[in-house]
């Protein structure tokens, strides 16, 4: 600025002023998820999956085969019970059989229909349902419960509020006390908790056990399936454009918007989508499925269910959120195109190589020898001469009962000439009764050289078929 020839500056002031402290989340806050019910074809269908889990998992245990319970894994005397079958730690090949077809018929399961056991039969979503089913009995619907939840606390929120808690504590502890009496008889079990006479640990597990179940389907719900499951992160890498998913058909649907139920689409220019928000209301992890197949998904199909209402009330035809795969979606497949499609070599691979794993174990349950036994040479004594300058070995058999009845069982050995068993050598075994039996073995002198001596006891059922041939070692000294 130019005063009388002359130039002045102008001076802006600069005040200073104390920093405000502003304390920024880097996370987000967790937003309750109120899923609203919903009917439909997806909907009937995990409800029995609930049914028959539940009682399958609650009747077992109360089920007695002989004079024991039908199902128990007893480790107080490490044996499991399944039936009329016994099996000991020694058959641990038939566990690791039994995580290998499990893993296998996930893989199966995701590459024909993505997370079917997750939108099914899983343990988080059938107690979720469940959970659910009490709340909505208690507190009613969505609507009643968000309203309820923002509203100031009152008398009857606070007695229902209670008593569905109540409920939930009382069915989580039913649920753990149930787990725990797979590994401790049943009946046994609640005559113990009658009686105030319940173990410690079997009291800590019912209670562990009981409360996993009280957080996890009452609190924590879809931030299990979302954050904690590791099944939603590495499901991706067994998708594939032909496997089956709930799928929006988006060129059907957008764009969306309200109308009556009279209005003329093309006029309007909109899609079958009404944007009525239900599909976003019954979905239990709380996502939009019009925004295309996110791993939050759980492939329940409560949206499918809801959508086809809709289509229902607006003289729609259904399908607008349904289980397709992207190759039907992008060809315009008709249902006998998908499913002939599903059918494809990778799903033929999986379903032959899961029938020949559980066919070996059937048969391999089915051919077993009905019993057990383990040789351990004692090696306090390595080896001592005897009368008539006789060497001899000691031994101890565990012979295992793996049957229903008594047995008897008859010890034998060879391997080197002369070779005799020197003490008893039948014994005689309750049902699924084990014992150790101290065997002394005796060579002629002179049999063989200084040394160690391959030799085969073989233990041979008396009241049933079978026999088994266990491998040892004779010590001969110098």
């Amino acid at each position: 600025m130019t005063i009388n020839n002359k130039e002045i500056k102008k001076v802006i002031p600069i005040a200073v002023t104390e920093p405000k402290e502003e304390l920024v989340s880097l996370y987000a806050a967790h937003q309750k998820i109120y899923p609203r019910s919903v009917s439909g074809i997806f909907s009937t269908w995990r409800w029995i999956m609930v049914w028959v889990t539940q009682i399958v998992f609650y009747g077992l245990p109360w089920i007695e085969w002989g004079q024991r319970q039908a199902v128990l894994f007893d480790l107080s005397v490490r044996r499991f019970y399944i039936f009329g079958l016994v099996l000991y730690p020694q058959d641990f090949i038939y566990l690791t059989g039994l995580m290998i077809i499990a893993a296998l018929s996930l893989f199966l399961f995701t590459a024909v229909a993505g997370r079917l056991w997750c939108g099914y039969a899983c343990p988080q979503t059938v107690y979720t349902e469940i959970f659910l089913w009490i709340e909505k009995k208690l507190e009613g619907d969505r609507a009643a419960r968000m309203r309820r939840d923002q509203s100031p606390m009152t008398a009857e929120g606070f007695i229902r509020k209670a008593g569905k808690q109540f409920l939930w504590i009382a069915f989580a502890f039913w649920t753990g006390f149930t787990f725990v009496g797979y590994f401790v008889p049943m009946r046994e079990m609640a005559d113990a908790f009658l009686g105030g006479k319940l173990a410690a640990w079997e009291f800590f597990w019912v209670f562990f056990y009981g409360f996993a179940t009280y957080g996890n389907a009452g609190f924590m719900r879809e931030q299990i399936c979302k954050h904690m499951c590791p099944y939603a992160r590495f499901q991706s890498a067994m998708f594939d454009k032909d496997t089956l998913i709930v799928t929006y058909d988006e060129a059907r649907g957008e764009p969306r918007g309200a109308r009556s139920k009279k209005a003329d689409l093309k006029q309007l220019n909109l899609g079958a989508c009404v944007d009525c928000s239900l599909c976003v209301q019954v979905c239990p992890t709380g996502i939009d499925i019009r925004k295309g197949l996110q791993y939050e998904c759980i492939g329940c199909g409560a949206c499918a269910d809801v959508c086809d209402t809709v289509m229902d009330k607006v003289g729609y035809p259904r399908g607008l959120v349904k289980y397709s795969t992207e190759n039907a979606m992008k060809g315009h497949w008709t249902k006998e195109q998908t499913i002939k499609r599903v059918l494809r070599p990778r799903v033929l691979v999986y379903t032959s190589i899961l029938m020949g794993i559980i066919s070996a174990i059937f048969i391999s349950l089915a051919t077993r020898t009905p019993f057990k036994a383990d040789v351990v040479r004692d090696r306090g004594v390595m080896a001592r001469v005897v009368d008539a300058g006789k060497v001899e070995n000691v031994y101890s058999i565990q012979v295992m009962n793996a049957t229903e009845s008594a047995q008897r069982y008859k010890i034998s050995v060879e391997g080197l000439p002369g070779i005799k068993i020197m003490s008893e050598d039948t014994i005689s075994l309750d049902a699924t009764k084990a014992r150790w039996v101290p065997v002394r073995v005796q060579v002629p002198p002179e049999t063989e050289k200084p040394g160690s001596h391959e030799i085969h006891f073989i233990i041979e059922s008396l009241d049933s078929p079978g026999q088994l041939r266990e491998e040892s070692k004779f010590m001969i000294p110098n």
